[in-house]
């Protein structure tokens, strides 16, 4: 299955309730596992810089992904962006390609 990055950045809102962050967390999770159960999560960071949150993860296809994004936007994420990582080794065969 290809592997996605998704980067989030929470709303003003969400992040006033940073006691509440693992609850949110949770809930986010679950409505992810239910609604795209194919998903398999291969990581979660949270980071300080532009974006509050990176999720590395499997899914079958780029809908699949897009679902895992709007499901984020519809839960508190001011932006949310979804991009397909191409494992390094692999990257490094595709210039050989060109």
């Amino acid at each position: 299955m290809p592997t996605f990055v998704l980067m989030t950045k929470l709303s003003p809102e969400v992040t006033r309730k940073m006691k509440d962050r693992a609850k949110i967390g949770r809930a986010w999770l679950q409505q992810v596992k239910k609604k795209c159960p194919e998903v398999k999560f291969i990581s979660h960071y949270a980071l300080l810089g532009q974006f509050d949150f990176l999720d590395i993860y499997e899914a079958p296809d780029e809908e699949t992904a897009a679902k895992v994004s709007m499901i984020s936007l519809s839960n508190g994420a001011f932006q949310a962006e979804s991009a397909i990582a191409i494992p390094y080794k692999r990257f490094l065969d595709l210039t050989e390609e060109i």
